[in-house]
């Protein structure tokens, strides 16, 4: 009897689950870890085979030859206000959350704004708490990224760092996006064209930035610029500085939709028409773009494409596999609606 019960509790092996499945040991490994080098058919002959055996990977006593803990931290350098509230870090956030989904790694959420919040966090990444970190919104040349990686917590970050060279980060192409709004303002005959610019301690900021600098370089058209942190009530406080300056301004390019919807505000209560007088373009491409009055003309950045980008990138990070491509760049496209 006891040795038939024995039998009976016997759990299913990785190996069985590798010979049911027609694959090697490996492959069963790599698809259980989530790694994207594993063929769709591979991956799911593997999963089949799971099922039919009911094989249940014992995390605990791999976590101890491993020493991994199935856990990946997001990091952002912002506050809950902002990232609850501004369309960008949900669109990246789903994008992250979907590709972990399909790994079985489980996802926790860090804010950290204050020096003293970030060494506190910093210690607690590089305990041996996660597996891997994934970073967006860094500000300057945030040590944190570095740091992580001298410690060996593999680490992704999304957005170009300003100061900083890291190793893996996925971003969209803020300049060309830039430049293709303002050229299409141009073509629509405006000549008087401003732009409120993000935070210039963040990449985002810095390239959307040139690229309107880019476009209006070989017209002799004069720059007219006004600084945001992208939120919507600094879109405001930048257009009110700009129509106290520049009266006479046709067009307004903004480094995001939330910003753009503030600009949009102030021109409303200064009596001034959209697009007829000033006609305005944003930057995300978010829902309340298609939903505001007038409907947003608005650069599209695939913000869940780059999530998944970015947790693709760090689970085969964390797998020890060899990135063909550390950095992933995404193509931006103007949506033209009516507020230009």
């Amino acid at each position: 009897m006891g040795a038939k019960q024995m039998n009976g509790d016997r759990r299913p092996t990785l190996e069985a689950v590798a010979a049911l499945a027609g694959v090697g040991r490996g492959t069963v490994s790599r698809v259980i870890n989530g790694s994207p080098k594993v063929s769709e058919k591979a991956r799911d002959a593997v999963h089949r085979a799971i099922q039919e055996l009911g094989y249940v990977p014992n995390r605990a006593a791999r976590a101890l030859v491993t020493r991994r803990t199935d856990t990946v931290a997001l990091v952002v350098s912002e506050s809950e206000l902002r990232v609850f509230d501004e369309p960008y870090f949900a669109g990246t956030i789903r994008g992250i959350g979907s590709a972990l989904s399909e790994t079985g790694l489980q996802l926790i959420l860090a804010m950290a704004q204050s020096e003293q919040e970030h060494e506190r966090l910093e210690h607690y990444l590089t305990g041996q708490h996660v597996d891997g970190v994934l970073l967006i919104s860094l500000h300057g040349a945030d040590p944190l990224p570095g740091r992580l990686e001298e410690m060996g917590v593999p680490t992704v970050i999304g957005g170009r760092p300003i100061g900083l060279d890291p190793y893996s980060y996925v971003d969209v192409d803020n300049r060309a996006g830039a430049r293709q709004a303002v050229k299409y303002l141009l073509g629509k005959g405006r000549r008087r064209i401003a732009t409120i610019a993000g935070p210039q301690d963040m990449g985002v900021g810095v390239d959307r930035l040139a690229g309107y600098r880019d476009a209006l370089l070989a017209t002799g058209i004069p720059e007219m610029v006004a600084y945001g942190d992208f939120s919507e009530e600094s879109g405001m406080i930048a257009m009110r500085a700009l129509l106290e300056g520049n009266p006479d301004v046709d067009a307004v390019f903004t480094a995001s939709d939330p910003m753009a919807l503030g600009a949009m505000r102030v021109l409303r209560e200064a009596g001034r028409s959209i697009p007829g007088d000033v006609a305005v373009i944003g930057f995300d491409d978010s829902p309340a773009a298609a939903h505001s009055s007038p409907t947003l003309t608005s650069v599209h950045q695939p913000t869940e494409a780059m999530g998944r980008q970015m947790a693709h990138l760090l689970v085969a990070r964390i797998n020890g596999e060899q990135l063909e491509q550390p950095v992933v760049i995404l193509d931006t496209h103007l949506v033209e609606r009516d507020s230009a």
